[in-house]
């Protein structure tokens, strides 16, 4: 399953601090919780959705509501929480792993079906929102390559794009793609 965390930060004189944290320190202590097996950070390109997105690849709900979850890696967000906007989390089914997606990539995420991916010549994965707030209720992500992405700005409105603000990682510590910062 696919576990997404997705928010826009609203002080800019903390925002990098803020990063660093969520890349440097919660991404680690997240991917060290049983049952999680990959975790990667990105960042917007494109308008119309929160600035970060954060995908986990879990076992599944029962992961986000045990202890270990609780304390490795749920919340700790006390001294940021003023600044988090547009904060939503899903649990989608559909996918077993979120792909890695490396420095020469992108990830697109459409709600409006997978053609719109389709035509752009990308081979998207359907998922299906089961959990948490289940909005959208369908999404369907692709990997891009750099060199092949069209005009972010021709893009339909629910077509969003998004570049990899750290590597992949999994739970057996290593990066599953180089390091994206």
């Amino acid at each position: 399953m696919i576990y997404t965390v997705e928010c826009s930060f609203a002080d800019p004189d903390s925002e990098a601090e803020w990063n660093d944290f969520y890349s440097l320190d919660k991404l680690p202590a997240l991917i060290s919780v049983s049952g999680f097996h990959t975790s990667q950070r990105f960042k917007a390109l494109s308008g119309g959705c929160p600035v970060y997105l954060a995908l986990h690849s879990i076992d599944g709900l029962d992961i986000l509501t045990g202890e270990e979850y609780r304390r490795k890696g749920g919340g700790n967000f006390a001294r940021w929480q003023q600044h988090i906007t547009d904060w939503h989390r899903n649990l989608y089914g559909g996918v077993e792993r979120a792909p890695a997606i490396g420095e020469g990539e992108f990830l697109a995420l459409s709600a409006t079906g997978p053609e719109p991916l389709i035509r752009l010549g990308l081979t998207p994965s359907a998922m299906q929102a089961v959990a948490m707030e289940k909005f959208p209720e369908y999404r369907w992500l692709a990997r891009v390559e750099r060199g092949t992405a069209a005009d972010i700005g021709q893009l339909p409105d629910d077509v969003h794009v998004y570049a990899p603000m750290t590597a992949q990682l999994t739970s057996g510590g290593d990066a599953a793609v180089g390091k994206a910062r």
